[in-house]
């Protein structure tokens, strides 16, 4: 049994060494050099709505054997799976829904690991639940009306669905690497209108005179980041009403995991137009953040679709996750997969409310998602 589950308010109260030693190398949006430049950079603070509240286990030892990101929420803001409705419904009726609590990468909605746990113990479902455990009790210990696991594993959301909490399910579109040696390849296993399609569009962005290269490591320059930054408070204002990300965040990213970002970065005249953000996971290229001063439609196509499946196939990379919604992903080779997430929810009302709600969503999201692979798959039919 454990000596201590805790709540800490600033990730370098756990450290790198057994932050990383939970986390693992797969996914570096969990990762310590992630978080911590959120968290370091002012973009995750009590004022920006993201107050850090990470739940820590250590054994009888004093020894870290599990973690879970945490954040006090004041808005339901930069989370990609929408409560607003849940909110308004309880705030209507007296009860108040914020603050809340969230566990989950702040402003980017990656699914990956939520429950963090040393890769040494020899029983980690254990320590799971544990830590679920923990977690299903921070709302009556802290007077909050609900929690909020988003964008975790499948078998995470089942275990704390066996511990009383709600599950939720979306869809995301993801590009799959079948074995492709080049992009070619890729378009020989589309129907021929799609590759048609995807052909022309790649075309129609070259011929207009736009160049494009992933920069990374030495190549990304303080330049390279005060244009992007540029494109992605300009995109923020437009989309979102707020930037969240600080300038400094870039910077603190590209000193801790400079080998693992890439920015696709467009040209027009030797005039950087527009760039897209990716983290490099152990299988899995990430795409996250765009923006751009170029209204190009195809350019969008281009700079964060294609690129992105092009350094996949050259770094032999089998998924590439190209964020939330966008149905018109399809048509250029990203395939619907089921995203998940769970919830506690205290109140006994609105829970039997959101349970009834999420019954009937989650019918609807396989009917969705059965219905897009039979009527709008853009890969031949064997």
């Amino acid at each position: 049994m454990p000596a201590e589950i805790k709540t800490v308010t600033d990730i370098h109260q756990v450290g790198q060494v057994d932050w990383d030693k939970c986390a693992g190398s797969d996914n570096p949006f969990v990762s310590f050099a992630f978080l911590s430049a959120m968290e370091d950079s002012g973009s995750t603070t009590a004022q920006t709505g993201w107050q850090p509240f990470h739940l820590v286990l250590s054994d009888e030892n004093g020894t870290i054997s599990g973690i879970v990101p945490l954040y006090v929420k004041a808005h339901s803001y930069g989370e990609y799976v929408f409560d607003w409705n849940w909110a308004e419904a309880y705030q209507r009726a007296g009860g108040k829904y914020y603050p809340k609590l969230q566990s989950s990468v702040p402003f980017s909605p990656v699914p990956g690991p939520r429950l963090l746990v040393a890769p040494d113990h020899p029983d980690p479902d254990s320590i799971r639940r544990i830590l679920i455990n923990g977690l299903a009790a921070l709302p009556e210990q802290l007077g909050i009306a609900t929690l909020h696991v988003t964008f975790c594993s499948e078998g995470e959301s089942q275990l704390m669905e066996d511990a009383g909490f709600l599950r939720r399910t979306g869809i995301q579109y993801h590009w799959h690497n079948r074995d492709y040696q080049s992009f070619d390849d890729f378009l020989g296993a589309l129907n021929s209108r799609k590759r048609k399609n995807l052909r022309k569009e790649r075309k129609q962005v070259l011929e207009a005179g736009y160049r494009f290269e992933a920069l990374r490591g030495d190549d990304l320059k303080p330049h390279h980041w005060d244009r992007f930054y540029h494109f992605y408070h300009d995109t923020s204002d437009r989309k979102w009403g707020q930037a969240y990300l600080t300038r400094e965040f870039f910077e603190l990213l590209h000193e801790r995991l400079r080998d693992r970002t890439v920015l696709v970065a467009a040209f027009h005249d030797d005039d950087m137009v527009a760039g897209a953000l990716n983290l490099i996971g152990s299988e899995t290229l990430y795409g996250r953040n765009w923006g751009t001063i170029d209204r190009a439609p195809l350019l969008h196509f281009e700079t964060c679709y294609y690129q992105a499946i092009d350094i996949a196939i050259e770094h032999g990379l089998k998924t590439v996750e190209a964020g939330a919604q966008g149905e018109h992903k399809i048509q250029r080779g990203y395939e619907p997969v089921i995203t998940h997430s769970a919830h506690m929810i205290n109140d006994p009302g609105l829970k039997r409310a959101v349970a009834q709600f999420l019954r009937q969503e989650q019918n609807h999201i396989a009917q969705d998602r059965d219905f897009i692979l039979a009527e709008h798959s853009p890969y031949r039919q064997e």
